[in-house]
């Protein structure tokens, strides 16, 4: 395999150059029935031809080749068709070729290549930059010739980027930064880019990719170092036995620190084992260059940084699944910055490692890019919009809509590392249903298989008897039942046979002879979902072995893929070597994709009418086609993950996928919360309760994790404020499922996004748009997690131009202010947007145990409101034929009137009578939250329009 870094080739050349006039010769572009291509004559960036398609008025397929001819298209994230009945225009002028549709203009220079895109006025959008960077570079991967490929575009004033998929470094706006796309464990990668300036870009291309800052991360030595003692030219590290942590046993300079891959673990000194070593860096950094240098920090095992004596990061990770973080360092030119790093190690192997990204050059500073490793062409989207739910509305054009999940993945899911035994499962939701905790899923784990026989994906009958009797039993309680599958198969039994003889499997994992952690351990690998033919064996896999059995849905582990963790990213590819649609280098980033289409696919086909429902660990562009949702991976169970968190949700709920969750709190444990007494026990109920108040407005509601076991009745007893905390926001969660479901309806119907980054709602608001803690859940309600222990109240920004109600207590602030908001341990801060309405549904047990009858409609006046009320049968695809149901609510503060809409549309089963009880919430009057306070108004209602005429409270 040709391991050729995209890195090596980002900058050709970093000139300036001028925009050349065309000379007076054949015209430069030939207009087609899709668009325009374009001749290019400049030499710097390799590009030969540049096709322009419009997809829709707001949307254009911009194609750069090295060639003459483009190649032919092999999207995988794309969907669309050309829309041959779309207007659109092409003209030129002495130096420029305009293709035209309603909304935008993309301006192209035949000389350089340069893309301008303007708004139907001329305004400028986005321009891609005059940065002379390699466009198309050469390569060749697995014998198969390629390119690497980059774009840089000019960035705005004050303009910020979302999106990107999901990342773990606790950062929201990615101006100015360096994100990776590539899978990993608790790492996301979709190349979808939003912009605060009204416009978003799809870049399709399937390699390890590079966003924003593009360069390459520089070694600590980058950096001036300077020892403990003051010598110039390292750092010192100490190296101390746990057991003696006063003992210095021996001392060695080091200028860079680099132990990244299990292949690193050599670099380790051998003069003390791992396991009983804490190392201590020591000395000071210092730089000529003046500004911002971002540290890049990998770590397993407890860590912790100081800048100056001032801790910065205090971490830990499991040693199977390191993190990464990034340290803001700002230096001023050749003063010293004082630096530690206290490192205990976790086990026998463990990560440390730390670069830096120097300040960018002023040729860089108002640039974004995209470079990647591999790809026949610059391939990529630029979507238009006037806000960020019309760009995401383009993202789905583009690569399909996001199917609406069952009404029952709304409700709670109950989930641990795991359930072993058939009795485990049982005797948890009859636990649920005796204590009255609202639940709608179960998760079965991974391993309720015999032990040698993973992917057989068949019950180890001593611990689960009867399948088929437990899945019946849960369905008589009202609760589902998802269950983990692995695309993994361990060699020496029946499966693996099978799909080896047709060549449907990696084998790199198994020549190498490496195997799992499992009992003894067992040789294994996973199988080429890129190949359609073994798609369909393994859903009929699946179909025969489970779904027969009446499983509900799917959870699609490791699906990166994670053949074996921690192995440095060119060992990854060779596991997925040979592969069916061509070279691992080019198709990394797109096995989940295909992966969850084969299930969705497969089960549709099966039973046309249950919705598909699918968990899976990693994801891709135009995953939300294929009816799956993503969870954050294995982060660990501290206080610093729960904060990552909130800008993960947000920024993957940017990249156009609106179904998100984790593992409420957390999944890895240090050993100090196991069978935890004490002050630890105490900061395990608390942890589990804020992260539990964060979960609760999040799409998809979900507990899972490691021991201590996670159900709320093993983390506290029934009298203390963490179980009663954890049973309230289960239960308001229900009480609010007629407005959940809503937003989920309107995912599908109007593009929505239920988890929204402030810059969503409000644009113009930069406080609001660089907030990193706080995001809208729907259109009304503010959620502000908190993520620091014994916190009892946090800063909370209220955005400018409205005013906001405490949820709980009703009371009125103004925007545009920041407060300092009250943080009971019970209770977590929630502000709802005056011009708001919200409806709750009666108190449930599950989401089907009874109709939303009466509904709530708690109005919080000072603007005027709206909310559509949409409703369907819940568990089919009878939404895509047009059958549901939605009533328009619409509040007018001048007249102080509520409108409850004619019903529009009907389904089979629709309440045709109901009530609505009406609750008024206005500025002056704070009235605590009482779903079943008495109503101001109760409204019988049989479909047809009713006014409201509000008097003054």
């Amino acid at each position: 395999m040709n391991k050729v870094r995209a890195s090596s080739a980002i900058f050709i050349s970093a000139v300036f150059y001028s925009i050349i006039v065309c000379g007076q010769g054949s015209k430069p572009y030939q207009q087609t029935a899709t668009g325009v291509e374009v001749d290019i004559h400049h030499s710097l960036t390799g590009i030969k031809k540049i096709r322009l398609q419009p997809v829709t008025d707001q949307i254009i397929h911009v194609t750069a080749v090295a060639a003459n001819e483009f190649p032919e298209d092999n999207s995988l994230m794309s969907v669309r068709t050309n829309n041959s009945d779309l207007k659109f225009s092409v003209s030129s002028t002495s130096d420029l070729v305009v293709l035209s549709t309603g909304s935008v203009k993309a301006e192209v220079s035949p000389e350089t290549g340069l893309i301008t895109y303007k708004d139907k006025n001329g305004n400028v959008i986005l321009s891609q930059s005059k940065i002379a960077a390699a466009a198309l570079t050469p390569a060749i991967f697995d014998g198969q010739p390629s390119y690497q490929v980059s774009q840089f575009f000019d960035a705005g004033e004050d303009e910020a980027y979302y999106g990107l998929g999901q990342h773990q470094q606790g950062l929201v706006n990615y101006r100015g930064r360096r994100v990776d796309l590539v899978q990993y464990n608790t790492e996301i990668a979709v190349p979808f880019m939003i912009s605060n300036k009204g416009y978003g870009l799809l870049w399709d291309n399937y390699s390890i990719t590079r966003a924003g800052d593009v360069r390459d991360y520089e070694p600590l030595s980058a950096l001036r170092l300077f020892a403990k003692t003051g010598e110039e030219g390292w750092l010192t590290a100490s190296y101390i036995r746990k057991d003696k942590p006063d003992d210095i046993l021996f001392t060695q300079p080091v200028s860079e620190i680099s132990m990244n891959w299990l292949s690193d673990q050599h670099k380790f000194p051998a003069k003390i084992k791992m396991q009983d070593a804490i190392v201590n860096y020591e000395g000071a950094v210092a730089s000529g260059l003046a500004g911002l240098y971002q540290l890049q920090l990998k770590y397993a095992g407890y860590v912790k940084v100081w800048f100056d004596g001032k801790l910065v990061a205090d971490y830990w990770r499991q040693a199977w699944n390191s993190g990464l973080a990034v340290l803001d360092l700002h230096l001023e030119k050749n003063k010293k910055v004082k630096v530690r790093i206290e490192w205990t190690p976790d086990g026998t192997e463990s990560y440390l490692g730390l670069t830096c990204l120097p300040p960018a050059p002023e040729t860089l500073k108002n640039t974004f890019a995209f470079s990647s490793e591999s790809g026949a062409a610059v391939n990529y989207y630029f979507i238009s919009g006037e806000n960020a739910d019309q760009v995401i509305s383009g993202y789905r054009t583009i690569t399909g809509k996001a199917v609406l999940m069952p009404k029952w993945a709304m409700g709670f899911w109950q989930s641990r590392e795991r359930y072993k035994t058939q009795n485990d499962i049982l005797s948890t939701v009859k636990e649920f249903r005796s204590r009255k905790i609202p639940l709608d899923n179960i998760v079965l784990d991974w391993s309720y298989w015999k032990e040698p026989e993973w992917g057989s994906q068949q019950f180890d009958p001593a611990r689960f008897p009867d399948p088929e009797g437990m899945i019946r039993s849960l369905h008589q309680q009202h609760t589902k039942l998802m269950i983990s599958v692995w695309p993994k198969f361990n060699k020496g039994f029946d499966i693996y046979n099978d799909f080896n003889k047709d060549g449907f499997l990696y084998k790199r994992n198994i020549a190498e002879g490496r195997k799992d952690w499992i009992g003894k351990g067992y040789s294994n690998t996973f199988y080429d979902a890129f190949n359609p033919e073994a798609r369909i064996k393994f859903w009929n896999l699946m179909n025969k072995r489970l779904y027969s059995k009446g499983i509900d849905a799917w959870w699609m582990d490791a699906t990166e893929p994670d053949m074996h963790s921690n192995l440095p990213v060119e060992n990854r590819k060779e596991q997925m070597t040979p592969n069916f649609q061509g070279s691992s280098t080019t198709y990394f980033n797109a096995f989940p994709l295909v992966n969850a289409k084969g299930v969705y696919e497969g089960q549709r086909k099966v039973n046309p009418a249950d919705r598909v429902f699918i968990l899976t660990r990693s994801a891709y562009a135009g995953l939300q086609r294929y009816a799956a949702a993503a969870w954050s991976g294995d982060i660990a169970s501290r206080w610093e993950d729960m904060r990552a968190q909130i800008g993960a949700g947000i920024n993957f709920s940017l990249s156009g996928m609106p179904y998100w969750t984790m593992d409420i709190g957390g999944f890895s444990v240090e050993k100090r919360y196991e069978d935890a007494k004490g002050a630890d026990l105490e900061e395990w109920r608390e942890l589990n309760t804020r992260w539990y108040q964060f979960g609760a407005f999040v799409p998809l509601f979900r507990s899972h994790g490691q021991y201590p076991f996670r159900e709320i009745y093993n983390i506290a007893p029934q009298d203390h404020p963490a179980y009663k905390s954890m049973l309230f926001y289960n239960k308001l969660r229900y009480r609010l499922m007629p407005y959940i479901y809503s937003l989920a309806g309107q995912t599908y119907h109007q593009d929505y996004t239920i988890m929204r980054g402030l810059v969503m709602d409000f644009p113009n608001d930069l406080k609001a748009c660089n907030s990193k803690d706080a995001y809208m859940f729907g259109p009304s309600l503010l959620i502000n997690p908190v993520y620091k222990y014994k916190e009892r109240s946090r800063k909370v920004y209220l955005p400018a131009g409205q005013g906001w109600y405490n949820l709980y207590t009703g009371k009125y602030y103004p925007g545009g202010q920041e407060i300092d908001a009250e943080a009971a341990y019970e209770k977590m801060p929630v502000y709802v947007r005056a011009g708001s309405i919200v409806p709750f549904g009666p108190e449930l047990q599950y989401t089907d145990e009874k109709p939303a009858d009466p509904v709530t409609l708690f109005v919080f006046t000072g603007n005027d409101a709206s909310f559509s009320l949409y409703e369907d049968e819940g568990t089919n695809y009878n939404y895509e034929k047009g059958k549901f149901s939605t009533i328009a609510l619409n509040y007018n503060e001048k007249t102080k009137s509520l409108t409850i809409a004619g019903r529009s549309g009907s389904y089979e089963g629709m309440k045709k009578e109901r009530t609505f009880r009406i609750i008024v919430r206005n500025p002056k009057t704070a009235r605590e939250l009482n779903v079943d306070q008495k109503a101001d108004y109760i409204i019988p209602y049989n479909g047809r329009q009713k006014v409201i005429k509000f008097s003054t409270h």
